[in-house]
């Protein structure tokens, strides 16, 4: 079988310490080839065009043209899969912005290699390739945008497939309906935007908390939740052992620690084993929410690549929850709500912009129903 051609990478970046860095490590990939650097957002417009890169790395801070306005410029002339490589930001503006550009079309963030991160450049390197690789999987299409709408990168679409019907949303009459009291939410790569689609939807005053796990570099985490609290209307915050959680909030498993409830239904965070290799996991919530929620538990499986999820979706629909798994259309990675669905897991499967409305209808409806 015929070797595939190396992955055309185009690198935007004006330190010349972490361009040569990040040389370094893409040069030792034969499926991986620069095609081209520039120090600046305007350097790379010039250059993209001939290049033809199928993977743009760009940093935030940049002169003369940042990250933010090359995203949107790319994603309207020229649009390519874009991941960010900044890094670890410590100012709140600086954590918001990275996630700006993931808002105006960028897939992924990627902490920027230093030579303080040189002692763990076999893992550096590994992550960063094969985060290259999955992004050029994906298929994006042109946006003319306002700078304050948001970009919803999709894979190309498919042929349609042998699947449960999508949600339409009409009022729920069964009164023995159960009561959902939790929503869990999984997500890895384009889970940003997704989680900004279904969250920006929701009032302060939805009456059920939401549990997230996001598959995120580390050192990103705080600026995710910062980020979404600034365009939400309802409470984000980390997560913090011992708390019982409430309605209107969002909790967000923290780095490096599974996201479960005890008997009591109190938040606990535990640094046990990975599971199906991601520590936060998708599946360590899923189940732990089926175990405290039996029959009263929204699971919502959304784009990644790789299974986490899948498993832990399932122990939610066999406990008698509600199951949703994003559509492929609307996914940047069809991974993780795929093998939910081979599952049998998912009992529905929606585009990304039904999925609030749906909660809004089960969850708010029943709610209403049951003061």
């Amino acid at each position: 079988m015929k070797n595939s051609a190396p992955i055309r990478v185009f690198l935007v970046e004006d330190s010349l310490v972490a361009l040569t860095i990040l040389k370094r490590i893409l040069a030792s990939s034969p499926e991986v080839n620069v095609v081209g650097t520039a120090a600046n957002g305007v350097e790379a417009l010039e250059q993209i065009p001939a290049a033809q890169p199928q993977v743009i790395c760009t940093d935030l801070h940049m002169p003369k043209m940042d990250g933010l306005e090359l995203t949107r410029r790319i994603m309207t002339d020229y649009p390519r899969p874009i991941l960010v490589i900044s890094a670890s930001v410590n100012t709140q503006e600086d954590s918001r912005n990275v996630f700006k550009l993931l808002q105006a079309g960028a897939l992924d963030v990627f902490p920027k290699p230093s030579i303080d991160s040189l002692s763990d450049y076999e893992q550096v390197k590994h992550e960063l390739i094969n985060r290259i690789k999955v992004l050029a999987g994906v298929t994006v299409f042109t946006r003319h945008i306002s700078r304050t709408t948001t970009v919803e990168p999709r894979t190309q679409p498919v042929s349609p497939k042998s699947q449960p019907e999508a949600f339409s949303p009409k009022p729920v009459r069964n009164s023995q309906f159960p009561l959902p009291k939790v929503v869990a939410i999984g997500a890895s790569t384009g889970g940003p935007q997704a989680l900004y689609t279904i969250l920006k939807q929701l009032s302060a005053n939805f009456p059920v908390p939401i549990l997230c796990v996001q598959h995120i570099s580390e050192g990103f985490l705080q600026g995710l939740v910062d980020w979404l609290a600034g365009e939400c209307s309802l409470r984000v915050t980390i997560a913090q052992a011992g708390e019982f959680p409430k309605p209107g909030t969002i909790y967000f498993a923290p780095e490096r620690q599974h996201l479960q409830l005890d008997t009591q239904g109190r938040l606990i965070t535990v640094g046990t084993p990975p599971v199906s290799g991601h520590r936060p996991s998708v599946t360590a919530l899923f189940q732990a929410v089926a175990t405290c929620y039996p029959r009263s538990a929204v699971g919502i499986l959304l784009t990644g690549m790789g299974r986490d999820g899948a498993d832990g979706l399932q122990a939610i629909a066999q406990a008698g929850g509600i199951t949703i798994a994003q559509n492929e259309q609307t996914c940047v990675v069809f991974g993780m709500p795929k093998e939910a669905i081979a599952l049998g897991a998912a009992q529905h499967i929606l585009p990304i912009s039904e999925i609030a409305p749906m909660l809004l209808n089960r969850i708010c409806y029943i709610n209403s129903r049951h003061p």
